[in-house]
């Protein structure tokens, strides 16, 4: 069985993106210099804490963005009003900083995390469904999938976090959580968390540089939220190939359209 032709692009196009993913270099542009050396003049009690802001983030937003969206499926994802709110809030960054931090960011993710799951319904996905909520927040761990260790590309990322995703799903059972039904959604937002914490590192750098006030801060949120929206494309993009032929036949001409390209 092979992939039709309009297919095969719709997968080359997802592999691209997914496998180049470099919101690092997309900051750089944009405020003129290199996010590492800011990133290495943190305050060391926010690097230290960042982890813990970020998973608090995925948490608090989870509720909120997805288990209020309609099941219905749409004709296009409000993605351009999102990116408005995403910019009102990083304005807030930006303006205050540092002390703003742990009040932006569960807004920012919340607003991102809706949109990517109006993608993910966009692309056939029933967000009712315990295992398309997991997946609308296995987004967030995506990012820079090609740069950090070996758990790199976007299938080893996803063989990485199955089976806490699985785990996670017969537990996301209900319409709020508790801490008695939620442990394991609890490891898998951990997991997530770790990685989503890097573009995260990179985000909040770039919003501390003294010059980059309300407009800046808002251009930053405006660029981090387009980032993740077009890897939710990719994503559900994918998905979407895996349930109309099979995840195997899909894996493979991915990868083999990774290798060509290496």
């Amino acid at each position: 069985m092979k992939l039709a032709p309009h297919d095969v692009l719709i997968l080359h196009a997802a592999a691209d993106l997914l496998e180049n993913p470099s919101f690092s270099s997309k900051i750089t542009k944009t405020v003129g210099s290199t996010i590492e050396k800011t990133i290495a003049i943190l305050p060391t009690q926010v690097s230290l804490s960042l982890n813990d802001i970020t998973r608090t983030a995925l948490e608090k937003s989870l509720e909120g963005a997805i288990f209020t969206l309609s099941s219905r499926k749409s004709s296009k994802p409000y993605s351009k009003t999102h990116q408005l709110l995403a910019g009102l809030s990083g304005a807030i960054g930006g303006t205050f900083g540092f002390a703003a931090i742990t009040a932006e960011l569960p807004v920012s993710t919340t607003i991102m995390l809706r949109s990517i799951a109006e993608i993910a319904r966009y692309h056939g996905e029933n967000v009712s469904h315990a295992n398309t909520k997991m997946a609308c927040l296995e987004v967030f761990a995506l990012s820079d999938s090609a740069k950090h260790g070996s758990e790199t590309g976007y299938y080893a990322i996803r063989s990485l976090l199955a089976k806490s995703l699985s785990d996670a799903a017969t537990q996301l059972t209900t319409p709020s959580l508790s801490k008695e039904t939620a442990p394991l959604i609890s490891k898998a937002i951990n997991q997530i968390s770790a990685r989503f914490s890097i573009p995260i590192t990179e985000k909040i750098a770039a919003q501390s540089i003294p010059v980059i006030g309300a407009i800046g801060g808002a251009s930053i949120n405006l660029m981090f939220i387009r980032y993740f929206q077009g890897l939710a494309h990719a994503h559900f993009a994918l998905r979407h190939l895996e349930r109309k032929y099979t995840p195997e036949l899909v894996k493979l001409n991915y990868q083999k359209w990774v290798a060509r390209q290496n």
